[in-house]
């Protein structure tokens, strides 16, 4: 019950600053919080957006597989940031866009307008969904199973509750309500790590030399070209991963587009780069400190990283903690992971209501277009949510975060020859080169599998993109256009 009453108490902030900020809510309040957004508000909104729930859960337990090697990834991540700050962002700025797909119909042409925006769509309802059900499933267990509550119930409440603090101010909205959430998350973070220190008898400074002795804080990797955790093959990949899931995301930016300048928005998507790595570092930190409670305690570690901080909370009295801390400890996982899915929920459903509303209906001003859409998303993604329960395969789950890490290579393929070539491609070929890129890159990672042994990772992105931009080259002709 105490968790249960922190949740709402939780949700009751929301609601308060929801209220707060949709006094005579418009359409552009929604879809640009009226470009009057703090810039150092939206950054620290935003580095609890990025963490979603499923982050919340599996970074710890990245260090049972790779060590700290995904430090390596958030340096890229730096790179890609910087990237998106100088290259991307003056172009938006300039064209004043609501929409960032709309750069791609004004250079290209309407099929590619809808394209590059329905990839979007497809992709963030898809990914959304499963981020959005696992954290419904922990919720359920720890916390609504106990109570008697269904599946169902909870799942579409909490998204009605979504639906119900964003309905009416959007992207205004966002802005506080991460703000909220954002401090939420690292105070619940750091009082679980505050926990685990305390009952392995650490100060600050011992945590730090204890992690640092430790074998899985390996950071670099040097050397290994064929190891997916090569410091060359993921600093690569992280600043492109940053320049294609931030910087051509309609989630991501959307928030960015809200700052009163470009410089502003400048300054807070490199504030917000930086950020990213020590709040990763942290995260990783708690994982080692948790695989040494449990080879301290004498209890296996999980075959799956994912189950290392839930299994602790879940058996948090076997460790040798008292009631009270375990109690305290689902209170804190509780909180951190409602804070970390919802900050990325609601924001991926605000960017989803606009992004069909400006790039699929060409609508700015329809108010009550704009609250069917935002409905709309909201029950599709309960829907979605239900069918992944029904049809409760965990290789389901894999398939799509699959599928959808394949739509974003098209993407980068779309912006690089709309901002980087004067060429003018065959609109109405766009859409093939889009679907036949993502499914040749499938064709040569299974080749490279059964010949050379190499599995492609983050690169698949890289090659992803090239082959649409090579696809559209093809399709082209070679005339003076003044780019968008």
């Amino acid at each position: 019950m105490t968790v249960l009453a922190t949740i709402i108490i939780y949700f009751a902030v929301l609601l308060g600053v929801s209220r707060w900020t949709v006094r005579k809510a418009t359409n552009d309040t929604f879809f640009r919080g009226e470009r009057r957004s703090p810039w150092p508000m939206v950054a620290f909104g935003m580095i609890g957006a990025s963490i979603s729930g499923v982050t919340f859960i599996s970074v710890p337990g990245m260090v049972l597989t790779s060590g700290m090697t995904y430090l390596q990834l958030c340096m890229g991540f730096i790179l890609g940031y910087l990237a998106v700050a100088f290259v991307l962002m003056p172009v938006y700025y300039k064209l004043n866009l609501t929409s960032i797909y709309t750069l791609l119909g004004q250079r290209l042409g309407r099929h590619s307008y809808v394209t590059g925006a329905s990839f979007f769509l497809l992709s963030k309802l898809m990914s959304t969904a499963v981020k959005f059900y696992v954290v419904c499933l922990l919720l359920q267990q720890f916390v609504m199973q106990p109570l008697g509550v269904p599946f169902f119930v909870s799942s579409t409440a909490l998204i009605a509750l979504i639906w119900l603090y964003t309905r009416r101010g959007g992207v205004r909205t966002l802005v506080f309500t991460d703000t909220v959430q954002t401090f939420c998350l690292f105070m619940a973070l750091l009082f679980i790590i505050f926990i685990v220190m305390n009952h392995l008898g650490l100060s600050p400074l011992e945590a730090i030399r204890t992690i640092g002795a430790d074998e899985r804080s390996t950071v670099f990797v040097f050397g290994d070209w064929g190891s997916p955790q090569n410091f060359w093959k993921m600093l690569l990949s992280g600043a492109f991963i940053v320049v294609v899931m931030t910087g051509l995301d309609q989630d991501m930016m959307q928030k960015n587009l809200t700052c009163r300048s470009l410089r502003e928005a400048q300054k807070n998507m490199c504030t917000y780069g930086l950020a990213f790595l020590p709040a990763n570092m942290l995260f990783l930190a708690l994982g080692i400190l948790l695989a040494i409670m449990f080879q301290n305690s004498g209890m296996a570690l999980p075959a799956h990283g994912d189950e290392l901080l839930t299994t602790f909370i879940a058996r948090a009295t076997d460790f040798g903690l008292s009631q009270a801390a375990a109690s305290s400890l689902l209170v804190l996982f509780s909180l951190g992971l409602v804070a970390a899915s919802f900050s990325s929920a609601d924001s991926a459903l605000t960017s989803l209501t606009t992004s069909y509303c400006v790039d699929l209906r060409r609508s700015t001003d329809n108010e009550h277009l704009r609250r069917r859409v935002h409905l709309m998303m909201c029950v599709l993604l309960a829907v979605a949510i239900l069918v992944i329960r029904a049809v409760n395969s965990t290789s389901l789950i894999d398939t799509i975060y699959t599928i959808v890490s394949y739509t974003y290579g098209p993407l980068l393929g779309l912006f690089a020859f709309s901002l980087f070539t004067k060429r003018k491609a065959s609109d109405r070929l766009v859409p093939l080169v889009c679907v036949l890129s993502p499914l040749l890159c499938f064709g040569v990672d299974s080749l490279s599998q059964q010949l050379w042994g190499y599995r492609f990772g983050y690169e698949l992105l890289m090659l992803n993109g090239m082959l649409t931009f090579l696809g559209l080259c093809a399709i082209s002709l070679r005339r003076q256009q003044t780019p968008a």
